[in-house]
């Protein structure tokens, strides 16, 4: 096989200390320089200079947890860094240790055997932690929000069955008043109702009468309230501090929410996950496949086993399938709403969802490459009167029967007795 780096360093990181071995090409047979080195920012600082020193530019590190990313800082400014995702550099077991492991890892890599993973620039990796970090305190707020729901339902309180929304101005005037009152007062109860609300409140009186809230209980809803509003308002300073870090993307966050279904928070988390530099992807389907939103290859034997789409993406997916969701109701666009109702009668709603989520994330990808608005090559068609339509169909009809008639399928008496009968 072609060598592709004549000098190269295989690294086999861990959280306390790595293992690097320098492969040179010499002749027949490489030669290889082992050593170990501290994780410590002096350790790594000597790992540098030793890879400087015999004159070694390009080091492949296999991506485990955190561990590889102090390394990556320190080396990035001079050297070429090579990610590499764990399967595509696993060892045979019970033939493995941290020598041979960074050996193993050299090889593959000397020989252009090991795909780079995707790494962006630092500001685009700043952007993000946030994004990510605010991923989880939304999925925090939501269990939050579930667990007060059950307080008052283990408490025999069914306003949930009567109100639309816990959280709303009614039911959280009522929540609060159940747990912070030492009673129950029913008229003052409907004096807090707002709205619509007021016409259901026989009904909101009759799911709340017999509750029954120990004091425990209530101490327990308060925590919860407490830690709730503590979470919101991380949020919102979260939200603060994203809009100053994303303020450099403001052109690109703009060209985004020409997409239908996409806001600026959604923007925003697009960009932080893949950059708004497209060319550290060769085409728009190897970025889908990277976002995990292609098929995946199973095939032996002629026998094709399952095709799931893979678990990659982990952020960067369900922020596209719920982007999907939004673009499939989108009342001003019906781009992807008509292109849904055509899938998910074949397919079905989950896998149409997949299918308009790799459709937006295609759509991105060439909107950054080119710098253009949302504006599909198709978008005529959805626009297109249904009289516009009828006349298209009757052409493609015309066009399909003249091309059965060229090749001898049918013969032209035949198309006079089809057009009699159909009369």
């Amino acid at each position: 096989m072609k060598v592709v780096y004549p000098i190269c360093c295989g690294v086999d990181v861990h959280k306390k200390f790595l293992v690097a071995t320098i492969i040179t090409s010499e002749g027949i047979m490489p030669r290889y320089q082992k050593k170990r080195f501290s994780t410590f920012n002096n350790s790594i600082l000597k790992f540098k200079q030793w890879l400087l020193d015999n004159n070694c530019l390009d080091v492949c590190m296999e991506s485990t947890g955190k561990y590889w990313v102090p390394v990556f800082n320190l080396l990035e400014d001079s050297i070429n860094v090579t990610i590499a995702n764990p399967k595509w550099v696993k060892a045979v077991k019970g033939n493995k240790n941290d020598k041979k492991d960074s050996k193993w890892i050299g090889d593959l890599f000397r020989l252009g055997l090991v795909p780079g993973s995707f790494i962006p620039s630092k500001p685009i990796r700043i952007l993000r932690e946030y994004t990510r970090y605010r991923f989880k305190l939304v999925s925090c707020k939501s269990s939050e929000k579930n667990r007060f729901q059950n307080v008052f339902t283990v408490c025999n309180v069914a306003l949930d069955a009567v109100v639309s929304d816990m959280f709303g101005k009614s039911a959280a005037s009522i929540t609060d008043y159940l747990i912070r009152s030492d009673s129950f007062d029913p008229q003052h109860c409907i004096s807090l109702l707002k709205g619509s609300i007021k016409k259901k409140a026989d009904a909101v009186i009759q799911s709340i009468e017999g509750f029954q809230m120990t004091p425990e209980q209530k101490y327990r809803a308060l925590m919860i309230q407490n830690h709730l509003e503590f979470v919101e308002n991380s949020i919102k300073r979260l939200d603060e501090m994203l809009n100053v870090l994303a303020a450099p993307y403001e052109s690109a966050i703009r060209l985004l929410c020409t997409i239908p279904g996409v806001d600026r928070t959604s923007a925003i988390t697009v960009i932080s996950e893949i950059g708004t530099d497209m060319s550290h992807f060769s085409s728009s389907k190897r970025l889908c496949c990277w976002a995990g939103l292609t098929p995946g290859n199973n095939e032996s034997a002629g026998k094709k086993k399952s095709v799931r789409i893979t678990r990659a993406g982990v952020y960067l997916k369900p922020a596209l399938v719920q982007i999907a969701h939004a673009a499939v109701k989108s009342k001003d666009n019906p781009y992807y709403r008509i292109k849904y109702e055509r899938i998910v009668k074949r397919r079905g709603k989950k896998r149409a969802i997949i299918a308009i989520a790799r459709m937006i994330l295609t759509a991105i990808y060439h909107m950054l490459s080119t710098g253009e608005i949302f504006n599909p090559c198709d978008l005529y068609q959805v626009d297109m009167p249904q009289e516009l339509r009828d006349k298209q169909k009757e052409k493609a009809l015309k066009r399909a029967i003249k091309l059965l008639v060229t090749q001898g399928i049918i013969q032209a008496s035949d198309i006079l007795a089809i057009s009699l009968q159909s009369a």
